[in-house]
This record gives structure tokens, sequence and C-alpha cells, in this order.
């Protein structure tokens, strides 16, 4: 009988613990490749978020997930293979060179990884394609509904979903398959450089946080805390991990259900399954609507009344804008790779409705920029802020000095990522937004835009 070859191609499912396909693999192959595609910046996000090279803190967290996954692969026998080629490249080249019989892979909610599936599928007819949702609590065939009838809004979602039993998360394998070694691929060495900041990635510090959070009272206080703006207990803090795979949502999801069977359920405890609910919906979200998720008119057919302006773009990414709480929020974000929830509602509001721009530049920064980056998330949530998405009120536009006084009233987040840089941002009446024209003529100072701050009812969230 010849000797079945598998193919592990790991995507957001960065872990070895609660992995069922992993398992699956271990039961079924002789031999395993574990491979993976090195994200690389794409022609899109290259021209929508201006930007050429990942951000350091997304880079350096990457990089600490992949050594560890690659030290607990080794652990049970095997390594992981990194290649800088993009995902059909790298499959293409190994299933010409190995006969490969098997594919594992995640049922990824992203567009591109899933035409390099159905392209790998329909060049090699006679290897096996397996996929699990390993990013999500459910599975599509516990969904309650079609994919392609996916409620319209969250609310609609929750309803229907938050009362479905949730199959247990698994532990880790016990053995993997031995390596499958004759092959050749352009690889990367990957080195995972230390760090003193709050998010270490990997699937042993994604644990050991989400095992301390839950160690502690705070679950019990989220819902009062979460929309803080800065510091390590405000909020959960687990999207990180998550959002690369390191920790499953069903293991969050059981650390959940132990504490309240410990110390009580509450607001605050059903507010974080409300947070994976919404994640949930996301993933979902993506996985329904595809390449629509990128589209300046969203998943509808109305396009926003924005535009592209080059030096309002700068001003934002950098945290020059004449709005130093967002300000704030921009310069949090290139340098530790986070921002707050809040601060992401903000910062977006910002971007569309006081600087006329086009959504799609702010998500792909994010995307450039987020230690937490998630497809259906990032996506979604700029849709959802823009009005071309799940929301039928449509756009939602905050009045940021509000949000401000209500958020940090002692100025003390502005002060702390801004300095004395943002003493002259206070007077807003007398800031404008550009000093050149569209195709970058100078404006005279009289002839500029003076920033207005209308009094439109604002989001209750």
């Amino acid at each position: 009988m010849s000797k079945k070859i598998g193919l592990y191609w790991f995507t957001n499912d960065l872990r070895v613990n609660d992995n069922p396909l992993l398992e699956q693999a271990a039961q079924q192959v002789d031999r395993l490749i574990c491979l993976y595609c090195y994200p690389s910046i794409t022609p899109f996000l290259a021209r929508y978020a201006q930007q050429t090279q990942w951000g350091e803190a997304k880079k350096r967290f990457l990089n600490q997930t992949l050594a560890d996954l690659d030290h607990s692969l080794t652990t049970l026998g095997q390594k992981l293979w990194v290649t800088p080629l993009l995902p059909y490249q790298a499959l293409r080249h190994l299933l010409t060179q190995v006969e490969i019989t098997d594919i594992y892979v995640d049922a990824v909610a992203g567009s591109d990884e899933r035409q390099a599936i159905a392209r790998i599928h329909q060049e090699f007819p006679s290897v096996h394609i397996h996929q699990q949702a390993l990013h999500s609590l459910l599975s599509e065939p516990q969904l309650p509904f079609a994919l392609e009838a996916l409620p319209s809004t969250f609310t609609q979602f929750r309803k229907q979903v938050e009362m479905l039993p949730l199959s247990a998360s698994i532990g880790y394998p016990r053995v993997l398959p031995p390596l499958e070694k004759n092959w050749q691929l352009p690889l990367l060495d990957i080195v995972a450089e230390p760090n003193h900041s709050a998010f270490i990635g990997g699937e042993q510090a994604g644990l050991t946080h989400c095992q301390n959070y839950f160690s502690s009272m705070l679950p019990s206080c989220y819902k009062e805390t979460r929309n803080g703006l800065d510091g390590m207990d405000y909020s959960t803090k687990f999207s990180p991990w998550l959002a690369l795979g390191a920790v499953s949502p069903k293991t969050i999801y059981a650390m959940l259900q132990r504490y309240e069977a410990l110390h009580g359920a509450n607001d605050s405890t059903y507010w974080i399954f409300f947070e994976l609910l919404w994640r949930e919906y996301f993933y979902w979200y993506a996985r329904c609507y595809g390449a629509k998720l990128f589209r300046f008119s969203g998943i509808g057919e109305k396009k926003p009344l924005t535009s592209f302006y080059a030096q309002r773009f700068l001003q934002w990414k950098h945290g020059e804008t004449p709005f130093p709480i967002v300000n704030a929020c921009m310069r949090q974000l290139n340098q530790t790779g986070y921002m707050s929830n809040r601060g992401r509602q903000l910062v977006a509001s910002c971007l569309v409705h006081e600087l006329g721009l086009d959504w799609r530049y702010g998500a792909a920064y994010f995307e450039t920029q987020l230690v937490d980056y998630d497809v259906g998330s990032n996506w979604g949530n700029w849709q959802y802020l823009a009005g071309v998405g799940a929301d039928p009120r449509g756009s939602r536009q905050f009045n940021l000095e509000k949000q401000a006084h209500t958020y940090d009233p002692d100025g003390e987040f502005v002060v702390k990522w801004c300095g004395t840089a943002c003493d002259k941002l206070n007077a807003l009446e007398n800031l404008t937004l550009d000093s050149v024209d569209m195709v970058d003529w100078p404006i005279a100072a009289s002839a500029s835009h003076p920033i207005h701050h209308p009094q439109k009812k604002e989001s209750s969230s």
C-alpha cells in the first residue's frame, strides 16, 4: 500500500491546541509537511494603505507566533516551514514535486486564500482537500441558516445563534506524522525578536494571558470598563491571539464558562460572550460576501460621497489631524500595533466624515499595522462605520470633541501619546484641513477648508 503524504497549510490557525484539523491529519497520513506562507503587501494593499511594509509591531508579533508554533511542532516530531511565496505558488510547487495525497487547511474567511484553494482543487482534482472552521465557535453545518442567507444585521444573527450548543475544545495532539523531506521551496528563517510590549506572540503567551485574565475578577466588570482607551485591564485583550488563531474562540469560551461557574454570571461576563459573537458574525460575513468586503460600495450598491486626498490621509496616518483624540489613537497604533475599540470607532469616523476619505484607505492601513488584524472584523467594521455594511441605520458619525471629553476628560491619553505636540491643536476653530488642493497646488490660507463640527446625532455606542 502506498504511503499517504499530507500537507498542512497553516493560515490563521497558528496553534496545536484545540486544532481538530491537525488531529485529523495525524490520524490519516503517514508523512506530513507543515507550511506557512508569509503574508506580503499585495498591490491592492499597497495602493490603499500607501505602505510597502508591515508595521514593526505587527511583524514582530507574527514572527513570535510562528517561532512558538515551530517549537510546539518540534516537540511533536514536526517542523514549520515558512515560505515567502504566495499560497497558490507554494502549494503548486509542492504538488509538482511531492506525491501529496491530502491537503489540510482552515476554512479561511479571506477571499484570496479561498481562491487559491479553488485553483488547486481544479488543477489537482485527485488531491483530497480537508477543511474545518478553526477560527469560529460554530461550523457551517451548525448554522441555523444557509450561509448565503446570513442575517443582514448582527442582532438578527445573535438571536439565532447565541443559544446554540457549542462543541467542546480539544487538547493537544499526542504525536504527529514524521517529516516529508524530499522537496524544495524558497524558505524564510523566522527570528522572534524579544520585546517588552504587552503583546507577546504565540500560543503559549496567548493561553497564559487568557488564564491570567480569568484568574482575576476583571471579567465581572468588563462591561463597565470596556470603552477605555489605554492600559491592559479595561478590556480582555484576547484579540491579537484570536486573530492569528494562536488561541481558539472555543478555548476562551470554555474559560469563560468555568469563570461563571466559579464566580457567577452577570452582564459583564455575558458581554464577553457578546463580543465573541460579534467576531463570529464578521467571520461568517466575510465568508458570505467574499470580495465585496473590499468594494467601495461594500455589500450594497450605493457608493459613499467620499474621495481621496493624499495630504489628509497622511495627516490621519501620522496622527497630525486637527483632532487631538484621533492623533493620540493613531500614534498609539503606529507605536504599539494596537488601538482600543472606542479609538477605532473615533479614527474611522474622522477619516470618513471629517476628512471625507474613501473608507478603504483606513481599513487597508489598519491591516498593515494591527497586531490583531482579522479580515472579517476589520473590513466588516469599517463598512459598518462607513454605512456600506451590516447596519440598517447607515453611516455613524461621532462628535469627536464630545467623545474626547467623555473618554479622556483630563487629557491624559492625549498627553501620553502626543505630548506637547497637540497643545496647538486645542483651538479647533482656527484650524484648516488642507494646505494643498487635490493636485498638490498650494492653497492660500484664506481659501483653505476650515474644520467644522456639525451637530449630528451620533452613535449611542
